[in-house]
């Protein structure tokens, strides 16, 4: 077997991976079987001392204190019922307006996503309240079901968001330098959905008509309903503030969030023994699953990596002369393809190890690199036939939206998607701007 070439070695690491995973076999144990396997034929039984190795090395990193308090943080937010004030207020604003629900949605996605760092909250949450208020009020399912499930997914781009923390762990890149990447992305998508629901409104407005005039609300309503954004702004401005500004470190300020999400659940009067046992169960148990594929991604790549197989990859480059944006836009589409069939954890972890020093050495910047990944993964939960969204959608939508319907509805916005991924491949100065003002 150690006469192997790498393309080889490539095909049975991935195929026994695949296969493994094609069987039922959780994501981390296909990773460790297939990595102790190609372990022990490659180098005999003292491969295996790399899983110890590999194991330390995956744990031994400050920045992953974060991920369970940020999760934390996002869950005690979905059961404190704040999404339920901010629908209430978007209503009470924009109802009077074509497709105005609409846009309010895709802002309440983007300020929860702000707060929770997870595209499951916002979907699941406007799903159960938007969804049947809009189509009530005579929107069109399609567009309200495409609507919530790509606002929802603003989660992986707007931070502090729990993929671009996992990222920063495997590639060794800033925290803070990803989270402010994604922040002028994550805007400059909500405000093309909200321009696109807009736009199709005032051309057809049945699709989002306006409120009727017995349910507008006077200014003076309008303004007292602007207090429920007030608790959760100031979470969001202290969590992003303490990481950009310096103050704290991503580790530090995810303490200051989970601190903070209680104070709003006990100021709203939901902070209970219920709440607290549903939060810190479901807590460990997505850090637990985080964690075991960390190890496990973390070996299989330095099997992978040590058999001198990830130079597969250079070689394809050299021989087929493939030009550095050619490499890149390859990679991009990869990202499309595996998104129809893995979640974005096991994308990260199989293709951030060998695809990152390439982009190094072909000279583009690896913060602009990340931002790329991110909204590819946001684009892979609205894709056909396992995007994740789909199915949180599918299981809150009632049973005359068909999951037709909702593969229907999620194909406009997954172009808009491939808008704005064109629009920073050609125009990098959107995700790095900001980063490189303030780092």
């Amino acid at each position: 077997m150690a006469g192997f070439e790498p393309l080889t070695i490539t095909a049975i690491m991935f195929f026994s991976m695949l296969v493994l995973m094609a069987m039922g076999a959780p994501l981390a144990w296909a990773l460790m079987i297939s990595g102790m396997g190609s372990a022990y034929l490659m180098f005999g039984p003292g491969g295996l001392d790399l899983l110890l190795a590999s194991a330390f090395s995956a744990m031994d990193n400050f920045l992953l204190v974060s991920l369970p308090l940020f999760i934390f943080m996002g869950l005690v937010l979905e059961r404190s019922g704040i999404t339920d004030d901010l629908f209430e207020m978007i209503h009470k604003l924009m109802g009077s307006l074509p497709g105005g629900l609409g846009v309010g949605t895709v802002l309440i996605c983007a300020l929860i996503a702000a707060m929770a760092g997870v595209s499951g909250a916002a979907t699941v949450s406007l799903g159960i309240i938007a969804l049947p208020a809009m189509l009530k009020r005579g929107y069109h399912k399609r567009l309200v079901t495409g609507t919530i499930m790509a606002g929802g997914a603003l989660g992986f781009l707007i931070p502090p968001s729990v993929l671009m923390i996992v990222y920063a762990f495997l590639a060794r890149e800033s925290v803070g330098k990803l989270f402010t990447a994604g922040l002028m992305p994550g805007l400059m998508l909500a405000g093309i959905y909200m321009a696109y629901i807009l736009i199709r409104c005032r051309i057809n407005p049945e699709l989002g008509p306006a409120a009727p005039k017995e349910e507008r609300f006077t200014p003076l309503e309008k303004l007292k309903s602007l207090r429920h954004v007030i608790a959760p702004g100031l979470l969001v401005f202290a969590v992003l503030g303490c990481i950009i500004g310096g103050v704290t470190s991503p580790s530090e300020a995810s303490a200051v969030g989970a601190g903070g999400a209680l104070l709003i659940a006990a100021l709203r009067g939901k902070l209970n023994w219920g709440l607290l046992r549903y939060v810190m169960l479901n807590t460990t148990k997505i850090t637990g699953m985080l964690l075991w594929i960390a190890i496990a991604a973390v070996f299989f790549s330095r099997i992978y990596m040590g058999l001198g197989a990830g130079m597969i990859l250079s070689e394809i480059i050299e021989d087929f002369a493939l030009s550095p944006y050619t490499v890149i836009i390859v990679m991009v589409l990869s990202f499309f393809v595996l998104g129809m069939f893995l979640d974005d954890f096991a994308i990260l972890f199989i293709t951030i190890p060998l695809y990152v020093p390439i982009v190094r050495e072909l000279g583009f910047d690896t913060t602009w690199f990340a931002v790329l990944f991110i909204l590819s993964m946001q684009s892979a939960y609205l894709t056909p036939p396992f995007g994740y969204n789909l199915f949180y959608m599918r299981s809150v939508a009632p049973k005359s939206i068909t999951i037709t319907d909702i593969y229907r509805s999620a194909l406009p916005f997954v172009g808009l998607q491939i808008l704005g991924l064109a629009l920073i491949i050609i125009f990098p100065s959107i995700a790095l701007w900001l980063p490189e003002l303030l780092f």
